[in-house]
């Protein structure tokens, strides 16, 4: 299962607002154990969103699709994902319960009729209520490809996507990954020769080439950052498969590793 994440917003592009939602999905979908390989920004334009959406599908099963969601004429994911289906877009009668009760309980008594437009989803879908807001989560599936539509505020995004894994994308792994984060000594603690990214590479050797777990160096201000990522049916497999691997890593690096932790 091959996924990748689209991001739906003119504002994402201009920079007036930092993309924590890509971060935020390749950590779950990580979690999850669903490989993610690319992701991709696009503005508020049918015509280019069209074409995001159609290479997206060409080359991945699961797309995973945030902001765009909301009242007015620039949101138009759901209307972009479902014609590239071929699916019209129906009235939803919980989802506008829940957008006008949501709207009550801000002192709105009457709905406008972009408020509305939240409450119209592709036909067919799997409709997730937002429980942190009024635009819904949409599951659309078709053949061996699925597309999912989350709300583009962070506190919604993460709110809905909990419940999508729940509802549907838990289901499409068979493996979880599980990282373990080994972390080498500052310059503060060791000579500068002995923990750049380069000589403590260099000390890794081969092992940098394994495929599961498969072991990656980063360079921080603070010192380098080690990576151990293993696959396996339960995290107890995936912890199994890179102990030994642990183990060579913290005997290669005797005296230069600060601290060892599982990523969560």
């Amino acid at each position: 299962m091959v996924a990748e994440i689209v991001c739906v917003g003119t504002e994402l592009l201009l920079g007036d607002i930092v993309n924590t939602n890509a971060q935020h999905i390749s950590k779950e979908l990580a979690h999850i154990g669903i490989d993610l390989y690319y992701q991709t920004v696009v503005g508020d334009n049918k015509e280019r969103v069209w074409n995001v959406l159609d290479t997206a599908l060409k080359r991945s099963d699961l797309i995973i699709m945030t902001g765009g969601l909301g009242p007015t004429k620039d949101d138009l994911t759901k209307e972009v994902a479902a014609s590239f289906f071929g699916k019209k877009l129906v009235f939803h009668e919980q989802t506008y319960e829940h957008v006008r009760k949501k709207l009550e309980s801000y002192g709105i008594n009457e709905m406008t009729e972009s408020q509305k437009k939240q409450a119209l989803v592709p036909e067919g879908s799997l409709v997730v209520t937002n429980p942190a807001g009024l635009a819904p989560g949409i599951i659309m599936a078709q053949g061996d490809k699925a597309i999912v539509m989350l709300p583009g505020p962070p506190k919604e995004m993460k709110a809905v996507l909990a419940e999508c894994c729940h509802l549907f994308i838990n289901r499409l792994s068979d493996q979880v990954f599980v990282s373990i984060n080994i972390k080498c000594k500052g310059p503060d603690e060791l000579p500068l020769r002995e923990i750049g990214e380069a000589p403590v590479a260099d000390l890794l050797g081969d092992i940098l080439d394994n495929e599961n777990p498969t072991v990656a160096t980063y360079a921080k201000e603070d010192g380098v950052l080690i990576r151990v990522t293993a696959s396996g049916k339960t995290r107890e497999d995936a912890l199994t498969a890179m102990q030994p691997v642990v183990t060579k890593i913290a005997e290669i690096l005797a005296g230069k590793i600060a601290w060892v932790k599982e990523e969560v």
